[in-house]
């Protein structure tokens, strides 16, 4: 199985458990399928950046080390003119962020990858384009 894991995926693991935070443990458990590599993951250009923002406006503290962290991990990346004019439309058609359609650009433009996210509200206008699970779905490969 392929996936791309957006940022509202991947800041649950930085986010020391807070008690407002949703699928922690499903969350963890996606980043032990990627480690495993019983998924196969791969991310947007800009994914980095958008979890950086993140992590400097909600852990400023740990910032630093969580940013060294991620940036270990050494996520592939794919970046293609079809994948920015596909989240271009997406994000026309549904009138959200282009941030958030360019990870379900590039799971629809992998073909065989799903995009995993926490963002029910994105998650209900895009379902209908497919390649898409929420995170609370999300199952371990058999």
């Amino acid at each position: 199985m392929n996936i791309v894991v957006d940022a509202s995926v991947i800041v649950k693991w930085l986010i020391p458990q807070p008690d407002d935070e949703n699928d922690i443990e499903q969350a963890f458990a996606v980043l032990e399928c990627i480690k495993s590599r019983q998924v196969e993951i791969c991310q947007p250009p800009h994914w980095l950046a958008e979890v950086a923002a993140a992590a400097t406006r909600l852990t400023p503290q740990s910032a630093d080390e969580d940013i060294r962290d991620l940036c270990a991990m050494k996520l592939p990346v794919i970046e293609t003119p079809e994948i920015y004019r596909h989240a271009s439309g997406l994000s026309r058609t549904l009138g959200h962020h282009l941030f958030d359609t360019l990870y379900h650009a590039t799971a629809l433009c992998l073909g065989d990858a799903y995009l995993v996210t926490a963002d029910e509200k994105y998650h209900a206008k895009a379902a209908s384009h497919g390649h898409i699970l929420l995170l609370k779905d999300f199952h371990l490969p058999a």
